[in-house]
Protein backbone atom coordinates (compact mmCIF):
# COMPACT_ATOMS: atom_id res chain seq x y z
CA UNK A 1 0.00 0.00 0.00
CA UNK A 2 1.41 3.71 -0.97
CA UNK A 3 2.27 6.16 1.83
CA UNK A 4 -0.41 8.14 0.84
CA UNK A 5 -2.98 5.49 1.06
CA UNK A 6 -2.10 4.45 4.43
CA UNK A 7 -2.20 7.99 6.06
CA UNK A 8 -5.87 7.70 4.50
CA UNK A 9 -6.60 4.58 5.88
CA UNK A 10 -5.52 5.63 9.31
CA UNK A 11 -7.14 9.16 9.67
CA UNK A 12 -10.46 7.04 8.74
CA UNK A 13 -9.64 4.69 11.39
CA UNK A 14 -9.03 8.00 14.20
CA UNK A 15 -12.55 9.76 12.52
CA UNK A 16 -14.26 6.19 12.94
CA UNK A 17 -13.13 4.89 16.19
CA UNK A 18 -12.03 7.85 18.40
CA UNK A 19 -14.07 11.29 18.90
CA UNK A 20 -11.79 12.99 21.63
CA UNK A 21 -8.75 12.08 19.76
CA UNK A 22 -10.28 13.45 16.56
CA UNK A 23 -11.37 16.44 17.59
CA UNK A 24 -8.19 17.06 19.66
CA UNK A 25 -5.86 16.05 16.48
CA UNK A 26 -7.34 18.93 14.73
CA UNK A 27 -5.69 21.44 16.47
CA UNK A 28 -2.33 19.32 15.45
CA UNK A 29 0.09 21.33 12.96
CA UNK A 30 -0.83 19.56 9.76
CA UNK A 31 2.81 18.02 9.27
CA UNK A 32 1.83 15.96 12.71
CA UNK A 33 -2.08 14.98 12.17
CA UNK A 34 -0.70 12.10 9.84
CA UNK A 35 1.70 10.59 12.35
CA UNK A 36 -0.71 11.03 14.97
CA UNK A 37 -3.34 9.32 12.88
CA UNK A 38 -1.18 6.41 11.78
CA UNK A 39 0.24 5.91 15.76
CA UNK A 40 -3.30 6.17 16.79
CA UNK A 41 -4.41 3.25 13.84
CA UNK A 42 -1.57 1.16 15.02
CA UNK A 43 -2.83 1.55 19.09
CA UNK A 44 -6.30 0.59 17.78
CA UNK A 45 -5.05 -2.42 15.76
CA UNK A 46 -3.69 -3.89 18.78
CA UNK A 47 -6.89 -3.32 20.66
CA UNK A 48 -8.61 -4.56 17.73
CA UNK A 49 -6.66 -7.82 17.85
CA UNK A 50 -8.19 -8.84 21.06
CA UNK A 51 -11.24 -7.18 21.28
CA UNK A 52 -12.42 -8.37 17.59
CA UNK A 53 -10.88 -11.59 17.76
CA UNK A 54 -13.68 -14.48 17.79
CA UNK A 55 -12.33 -15.96 20.42
CA UNK A 56 -9.29 -16.26 22.78
CA UNK A 57 -7.26 -18.34 20.43
CA UNK A 58 -7.52 -16.23 17.34
CA UNK A 59 -6.82 -13.28 19.96
CA UNK A 60 -3.50 -14.81 20.70
CA UNK A 61 -2.35 -15.87 17.12
CA UNK A 62 -3.69 -12.23 16.65
CA UNK A 63 -1.26 -10.95 18.71
CA UNK A 64 1.91 -12.58 17.96
CA UNK A 65 1.01 -11.78 14.56
CA UNK A 66 1.78 -8.03 15.64
CA UNK A 67 4.80 -9.18 17.86
CA UNK A 68 6.61 -10.25 14.88
CA UNK A 69 5.70 -7.71 12.54
CA UNK A 70 7.45 -5.80 15.41
CA UNK A 71 10.38 -7.69 15.24
CA UNK A 72 10.87 -8.20 11.49
CA UNK A 73 9.83 -12.08 11.47
CA UNK A 74 6.91 -11.58 9.74
CA UNK A 75 5.61 -9.00 6.79
CA UNK A 76 3.74 -5.86 8.11
CA UNK A 77 -0.07 -5.21 7.09
CA UNK A 78 -0.59 -2.30 6.01
CA UNK A 79 -1.35 -0.36 9.33
CA UNK A 80 1.83 -1.89 10.92
CA UNK A 81 4.18 -0.94 8.42
CA UNK A 82 3.04 2.80 8.53
CA UNK A 83 3.69 2.44 12.13
CA UNK A 84 7.04 1.46 11.60
CA UNK A 85 7.99 3.73 8.82
CA UNK A 86 7.27 6.92 11.01
CA UNK A 87 9.08 5.05 14.57
CA UNK A 88 12.08 4.96 12.25
CA UNK A 89 11.56 8.50 11.14
CA UNK A 90 10.97 9.82 14.52
CA UNK A 91 12.82 7.48 17.12
CA UNK A 92 9.72 5.63 18.34
CA UNK A 93 10.66 3.20 20.89
CA UNK A 94 9.63 -0.42 19.63
CA UNK A 95 9.94 -1.21 23.08
CA UNK A 96 6.84 1.01 23.80
CA UNK A 97 4.71 -0.87 21.32
CA UNK A 98 6.08 -4.14 22.86
CA UNK A 99 4.65 -3.45 26.12
CA UNK A 100 1.26 -1.37 25.18
CA UNK A 101 0.89 -5.15 22.96
CA UNK A 102 1.84 -7.06 26.37
CA UNK A 103 -0.85 -4.72 28.23
CA UNK A 104 -3.53 -5.49 26.04
CA UNK A 105 -2.71 -9.24 25.57
CA UNK A 106 -3.23 -9.40 29.37
CA UNK A 107 -7.07 -8.87 28.48
CA UNK A 108 -7.23 -11.84 27.45
CA UNK A 109 -8.84 -14.79 30.09
CA UNK A 110 -9.14 -13.67 33.75
CA UNK A 111 -9.00 -10.24 34.12
CA UNK A 112 -8.51 -9.62 38.08
CA UNK A 113 -5.87 -6.96 39.86
CA UNK A 114 -4.54 -7.76 43.54
CA UNK A 115 -3.07 -4.06 44.23
CA UNK A 116 -2.10 -0.66 42.93
CA UNK A 117 1.03 -2.16 41.66
CA UNK A 118 -1.28 -4.79 39.72
CA UNK A 119 -3.47 -1.64 38.24
CA UNK A 120 -0.65 1.10 37.69
CA UNK A 121 1.85 -1.55 35.34
CA UNK A 122 -1.48 -2.34 33.41
CA UNK A 123 -2.32 1.78 32.96
CA UNK A 124 1.02 1.90 31.81
CA UNK A 125 1.57 -0.55 29.24
CA UNK A 126 -1.87 0.12 27.85
CA UNK A 127 -1.86 3.98 27.65
CA UNK A 128 1.04 4.91 29.10
CA UNK A 129 2.94 3.50 26.37
CA UNK A 130 0.82 5.41 23.68
CA UNK A 131 1.79 8.95 25.70
CA UNK A 132 5.59 7.49 25.26
CA UNK A 133 5.24 6.52 21.69
CA UNK A 134 3.26 10.24 20.94
CA UNK A 135 5.99 12.37 22.69
CA UNK A 136 8.15 12.59 19.43
CA UNK A 137 5.31 12.71 17.40
CA UNK A 138 4.40 15.92 18.57
CA UNK A 139 7.80 17.20 18.62
CA UNK A 140 8.53 16.38 22.41
CA UNK A 141 12.04 15.38 22.30
CA UNK A 142 13.64 15.80 25.00
CA UNK A 143 14.54 12.88 27.56
CA UNK A 144 12.65 14.26 30.21
CA UNK A 145 9.30 14.70 28.49
CA UNK A 146 8.81 11.13 28.43
CA UNK A 147 8.04 10.94 31.76
CA UNK A 148 5.42 13.38 32.32
CA UNK A 149 4.22 11.72 28.58
CA UNK A 150 3.93 8.56 30.44
CA UNK A 151 1.47 10.21 33.22
CA UNK A 152 -1.09 11.43 30.66
CA UNK A 153 -1.23 7.86 29.26
CA UNK A 154 -1.85 6.81 32.94
CA UNK A 155 -4.35 9.46 33.85
CA UNK A 156 -6.66 8.96 30.73
CA UNK A 157 -6.28 5.07 31.78
CA UNK A 158 -7.43 5.56 35.01
CA UNK A 159 -10.57 7.45 33.66
CA UNK A 160 -11.43 4.79 31.21
CA UNK A 161 -11.35 2.21 34.01
CA UNK A 162 -13.50 4.95 36.67
CA UNK A 163 -15.84 5.17 33.72
CA UNK A 164 -16.23 2.03 32.42
CA UNK A 165 -16.78 -0.20 35.40
CA UNK A 166 -20.27 -1.51 34.63
CA UNK A 167 -19.49 -2.69 30.73
CA UNK A 168 -16.32 -4.37 31.93
CA UNK A 169 -17.62 -6.20 34.73
CA UNK A 170 -20.28 -7.05 32.36
CA UNK A 171 -17.11 -8.79 29.84
CA UNK A 172 -16.23 -10.62 33.14
CA UNK A 173 -13.16 -8.45 33.87
CA UNK A 174 -12.35 -6.04 37.22
CA UNK A 175 -9.94 -3.92 36.89
CA UNK A 176 -10.32 -2.37 40.12
CA UNK A 177 -8.07 -3.71 42.90
CA UNK A 178 -9.15 -6.52 45.23
CA UNK A 179 -7.56 -4.40 47.86
CA UNK A 180 -9.56 -1.70 47.36
CA UNK A 181 -12.66 -2.91 47.01
CA UNK A 182 -12.44 -5.22 50.31
CA UNK A 183 -11.47 -1.83 52.16
CA UNK A 184 -14.35 -0.38 50.88
CA UNK A 185 -16.46 -3.03 51.68
CA UNK A 186 -16.77 -5.07 48.29
CA UNK A 187 -15.34 -7.47 46.19
CA UNK A 188 -14.31 -8.06 42.79
CA UNK A 189 -16.90 -10.99 43.06
CA UNK A 190 -19.83 -9.16 44.17
CA UNK A 191 -18.79 -6.72 40.99
CA UNK A 192 -19.23 -9.26 38.48
CA UNK A 193 -22.60 -10.88 40.13
CA UNK A 194 -23.81 -7.54 39.97
CA UNK A 195 -24.79 -6.86 43.90
CA UNK A 196 -21.62 -5.16 44.78
CA UNK A 197 -22.52 -2.05 47.00
CA UNK A 198 -22.97 0.57 45.22
CA UNK A 199 -21.46 3.07 47.35
CA UNK A 200 -18.21 1.40 48.00
CA UNK A 201 -17.33 0.81 44.34
CA UNK A 202 -17.95 4.49 44.26
CA UNK A 203 -15.94 5.11 46.85
CA UNK A 204 -13.26 3.03 45.07
CA UNK A 205 -13.69 5.08 41.94
CA UNK A 206 -13.79 8.10 43.58
CA UNK A 207 -10.45 7.55 45.19
CA UNK A 208 -8.49 6.25 41.65
CA UNK A 209 -10.18 9.65 40.19
CA UNK A 210 -8.40 11.90 42.81
CA UNK A 211 -5.04 9.68 42.10
CA UNK A 212 -5.82 10.18 37.85
CA UNK A 213 -6.10 14.21 38.86
CA UNK A 214 -2.48 13.98 39.99
CA UNK A 215 -1.27 12.24 36.67
CA UNK A 216 -3.29 15.01 35.10
CA UNK A 217 -1.63 17.81 36.82
CA UNK A 218 1.70 15.87 35.95
CA UNK A 219 0.94 15.93 32.88
CA UNK A 220 -0.02 19.63 32.25
CA UNK A 221 3.28 20.17 34.37
CA UNK A 222 4.99 18.47 31.20
CA UNK A 223 3.55 20.77 28.16
CA UNK A 224 6.14 23.01 28.40
CA UNK A 225 8.00 20.79 26.61
CA UNK A 226 5.88 20.15 24.07
CA UNK A 227 6.26 22.83 21.05
CA UNK A 228 3.63 25.65 21.21
CA UNK A 229 2.33 24.26 17.98
CA UNK A 230 1.70 21.05 18.99
CA UNK A 231 0.97 21.88 22.39
CA UNK A 232 -2.82 22.96 21.99
CA UNK A 233 -4.05 19.41 20.43
CA UNK A 234 -2.32 16.83 23.10
CA UNK A 235 -3.73 20.04 25.72
CA UNK A 236 -7.24 19.45 24.51
CA UNK A 237 -7.29 16.10 24.66
CA UNK A 238 -6.30 15.79 28.13
CA UNK A 239 -9.19 18.30 29.58
CA UNK A 240 -11.33 16.34 27.45
CA UNK A 241 -10.75 12.90 28.72
CA UNK A 242 -9.99 14.67 32.15
CA UNK A 243 -13.24 15.95 31.93
CA UNK A 244 -15.23 12.87 31.71
CA UNK A 245 -14.37 11.79 35.02
CA UNK A 246 -14.88 15.21 36.37
CA UNK A 247 -18.44 14.73 34.85
CA UNK A 248 -18.70 11.11 36.45
CA UNK A 249 -17.97 12.84 39.71
CA UNK A 250 -20.24 15.57 39.38
CA UNK A 251 -23.48 14.24 37.90
CA UNK A 252 -23.37 10.75 39.95
CA UNK A 253 -20.73 11.38 42.96
CA UNK A 254 -18.35 8.33 41.55
CA UNK A 255 -20.79 6.03 40.90
CA UNK A 256 -20.24 3.95 37.58
CA UNK A 257 -22.88 1.71 37.88
CA UNK A 258 -25.67 3.79 35.99
CA UNK A 259 -23.40 3.21 32.93
CA UNK A 260 -21.02 4.82 30.99
CA UNK A 261 -20.52 8.40 31.08
CA UNK A 262 -20.76 10.80 28.09
CA UNK A 263 -19.53 14.51 27.79
CA UNK A 264 -21.71 16.42 25.80
CA UNK A 265 -20.78 18.09 22.56
CA UNK A 266 -20.68 21.72 24.12
CA UNK A 267 -18.97 20.69 27.04
CA UNK A 268 -16.31 19.24 24.51
CA UNK A 269 -15.84 22.38 22.64
CA UNK A 270 -15.77 24.16 25.95
CA UNK A 271 -12.60 22.07 27.11
CA UNK A 272 -11.19 22.47 23.78
CA UNK A 273 -11.54 26.10 24.31
CA UNK A 274 -9.79 25.91 27.35
CA UNK A 275 -6.82 23.96 26.03
CA UNK A 276 -6.84 27.26 23.36
CA UNK A 277 -6.89 29.21 26.15
CA UNK A 278 -4.33 27.66 28.39
CA UNK A 279 -1.82 26.71 25.55
CA UNK A 280 -1.61 30.77 25.02
CA UNK A 281 -0.77 31.64 28.78
CA UNK A 282 1.42 28.46 29.32
CA UNK A 283 4.96 28.59 30.07
CA UNK A 284 7.66 28.31 26.91
CA UNK A 285 10.37 26.67 28.87
CA UNK A 286 9.78 24.12 31.42
CA UNK A 287 9.67 24.86 35.09
CA UNK A 288 9.55 22.03 37.07
CA UNK A 289 11.10 18.17 37.56
CA UNK A 290 8.56 14.74 37.56
CA UNK A 291 7.95 13.50 40.22
CA UNK A 292 9.27 9.86 40.76
CA UNK A 293 6.67 9.27 43.31
CA UNK A 294 4.35 8.94 40.48
CA UNK A 295 6.41 6.13 39.11
CA UNK A 296 6.84 4.01 42.09
CA UNK A 297 5.12 1.05 40.72
CA UNK A 298 6.07 1.18 36.93
CA UNK A 299 9.61 0.34 37.63
CA UNK A 300 12.01 -1.30 35.12
CA UNK A 301 9.48 -0.10 32.60
CA UNK A 302 10.36 2.38 29.51
CA UNK A 303 10.32 5.96 30.11
CA UNK A 304 9.37 6.25 33.92
CA UNK A 305 11.87 7.65 36.40
CA UNK A 306 13.13 5.67 39.08
CA UNK A 307 10.84 5.87 42.55
CA UNK A 308 12.70 7.51 45.10
CA UNK A 309 14.87 5.82 47.36
CA UNK A 310 14.34 5.43 50.74
CA UNK A 311 16.74 7.03 53.14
Amino acid sequence: MRDRDIRQLSREILARHSRSFSWASRLLPEDRRDDAAILYAFCRRVDDSVDEADDERAARDAVDRLRAQLDGDLEPDAVTAGFLTIAKRLGIELDAARELIRGVASDLGTVRFDDDRDLFRYCYRVAGTVGLMMAPVVGADAPQARAFAVDLGVGMQLTNICRDVLEDAGRGRVYLPATRLRYAGTSQQALLEDRADEEAVAAVVRDLLEIAERYYESARAGMAYIPLRSRVGIMAASRLYRSIGRRLLREHDGNPMHGRTVVPWWEKTARVGEAITATSLAATKPSVTHDPALHRHLDGLPGCNPPPTES
